[in-house]
């Protein structure tokens, strides 16, 4: 069929709601999920999880949710936030994203931000780790909990308790496209999240622009780790594969993730660098155990491999050495491709930038990765490489319909119907971000190749990307550390790494204090500083950063005691610090705060 990898067309679906009971009216019996449950992986058709979603529906509707409230999902992925999200979507109401990591006090002041009445929460694990703002909660008109719950608010249930036996049909809404279908809340420049308005046409469009680049068919198989509440795995691993009628399977958890993928084989995958970059470690680490021999026919097949892929996007020529290429890929190509399961067609990176050597080595080896780049305020696509025009070090092409432009220092700015309607309740921060011509300000700053890849060369702003993904703006960060007496100066690092620490130069008097305190002696070098001293810090870094999500934490800390000045070229005349020479100065202690991550 002409375009059968596209799906549901979007003059068909105009709704989220409309694309899930059109796929369901089309392919009833089709696999729509799969989920390991009891010891085994189950199958989920497309019909029986409308059934469910109706059955959630009539609970929804005995608990007086009304069309335009918010229904909040702080659960890991799996068919029941589908079926949340969907019977949501299906009555008229916004779905709100909620990271299972997340803070309770952040949790809390999201949950009030939007206005949400009704969370779903996972496990009675979660609703006890919540106990602090248990009653910022007895407002809320739901509070749902898969497993059995005990104790808490009148408004609390289990999830058997909750839904009815009733069997009745799907609702679908006749909404609007350009209605608010979700808001997904995102790190902002005050410490607090803001809340970006999606709407259905938002998401929509943009799945359809990806599929425009990008083949995929009934007969795939997805793995979904990334969490749902992130835009990418949302609108990519979620709602184009219902788009497509693709199944997807749930990753059990990320420490399982390996064997996930030998299990369940899939041929698609949405991922961060994070990922690539553990099993690359793992790679590394096993091939300096072997021998001689064998480390030169791995790096000859990398090499060979990669030469292969650059003939074949037409950047290189011909060479002899690709007659070996077969067997180079038996002997270790093949093998590195069982680790995903043997049957990847091809996977897409994205959410922060994937080292060159990276990319190199894994596309040398036959497995197609592609980078791309967006923002949850883009619904996230803006760009990606198609794998046939893929240039690795560039995040890629802008999607078909999605217009892109260099604003003052080559800030990237784009424009398409894929652009958020705005934050929530925040019309200030919207006007900092979208111009009056429509034109989003994405504070990156770029360079557009004549073939229109687009390469990301720094921020307007410092801010970090972690390998996860997540943006953290560390200056509001800093300043609220630095409030702290103990602390002089401090620099918040964590660039493309898989999580946040500090460098931290004590108040000198405030130090002496607390270390005489302690017993010990301030003048002592920060290697030899002690785990109580040390255990302070990071108390009071804590502390300090509490209002800030919980992705957005300090996990490690080294204390330098050495001050920032002009003088030594660390901070400028005007008290600035140098940040690029400061992790440059400490690149050992730094590297020391991630050894083994």
């Amino acid at each position: 069929m002409p375009h059968e990898h596209r799906g549901i067309a979007g003059d068909e679906a105009p709704t989220l709601p409309d694309l899930f009971n059109e796929r369901c009216l089309r392919t009833p019996g089709g696999l729509a999920y799969v989920q390991h449950r009891e010891g085994t992986w189950h199958n989920y058709q497309w019909e029986e999880t409308r059934n469910e979603v109706a059955r959630w529906q009539w609970a929804m509707d005995q608990d007086g949710l009304q069309p335009g409230d918010r229904v909040a999902i702080m659960c890991r992925n799996c068919w029941e936030w589908v079926v949340c999200d969907q019977a949501a979507q299906g009555l008229g109401l916004v779905t709100v994203p909620v990271y299972t990591n997340d803070r309770p006090e952040n949790i809390a002041w999201i949950l009030a931000d939007s206005g949400a009445a009704m969370l779903m929460l996972e496990s009675a694990e979660q609703w006890e780790g919540l106990a602090e703002v248990h009653d910022q909660l007895a407002q809320m008109r739901r509070i749902l909990c898969l497993e059995e719950v005990t104790g808490g608010t009148d408004n609390l249930a289990s999830l058997a308790d909750w839904l009815g036996s009733q069997v009745l049909p799907y609702r679908c809404h006749p909404g609007v496209p350009d209605n608010v279908a979700t808001i997904i809340y995102t790190s902002g420049t005050t410490g607090r999240p803001k809340g970006v308005m999606l709407s259905h046409r938002n998401i929509l469009t943009n799945i359809q622009a990806a599929l425009q680049v990008f083949d995929v068919y009934k007969h795939d198989l997805m793995l979904s780790f990334l969490p749902l509440s992130h835009a990418l795995e949302r609108t990519v691993g979620y709602y184009l594969g219902m788009t497509t009628g693709t199944a997807i399977a749930f990753n059990r958890s990320i420490p399982q993730l390996a064997e996930d993928l030998t299990e369940v084989q899939p041929t698609l995958m949405i991922s961060v660098p994070r990922i690539f970059e553990r099993v690359y470690g793992k790679i590394m680490d096993k091939l300096a155990t072997e021998s001689w021999l064998k480390q030169r026919l791995f790096h000859s097949a990398v090499d060979i491999g990669w030469a292969h892929f650059l003939y074949l996007q037409g950047r290189a020529e011909r060479r002899r050495s690709f007659l070996i290429r077969p067997l180079l890929d038996f002997l270790v190509g093949r093998k590195v491709r069982a680790k995903l399961g043997g049957r990847m067609r091809f996977t897409v990176c994205g959410g922060a930038p994937l080292a060159p050597e990276i990319a190199r080595l894994f596309i040398g080896l036959g497995i197609p990765l592609t980078q791309g780049y967006g923002l949850t305020e883009t619904s996230p696509i803006i760009a990606a490489n198609p794998l046939d025009d893929n240039e690795p070090a560039s995040v890629g092409l802008p999607l078909p319909g999605i217009e892109v432009r260099l604003g003052k220092d080559d800030e990237l700015l784009t424009r398409s119907s894929s652009v958020m309607l705005g934050y929530w309740h925040n019309p200030e921060a919207t006007a900092k971000v979208i111009d009056a011509d429509g034109w989003l300000h994405t504070g990156d700053k770029v360079s557009i190749a004549p073939s229109g890849h687009i390469t990301i060369t720094g921020r307007l702003k410092d801010i970090i990307v972690m390998s996860n993904g997540e943006k953290v703006p560390p200056s509001d960060m800093e300043n609220a550390i630095a409030l702290d007496e103990l602390v002089d100066q401090v620099l918040v690092i964590g660039e493309g790494r898989p999580y946040l620490s500090a460098l931290v130069v004590p108040n000198p008097e405030a130090f002496a204090r607390v270390t005489e305190k302690l017993g010990g002696d301030s003048s002592k070098p920060a290697a030899d500083l002690d785990e109580q001293l040390r255990s302070l810090f990071m108390q009071r870094v804590h502390e300090r950063t509490a209002a800030f999500p919980g992705y957005a934490q300090v996990r490690e800390l080294a204390v330098i005691n050495e001050p920032w000045t002009p003088d030594n070229g660390l901070a400028t005349p005007t008290l600035k610090l140098r940040r690029r020479e400061i992790i440059e100065r400490y690149q050992d202690l730094t590297e020391a705060l991630y050894a083994g991550h």
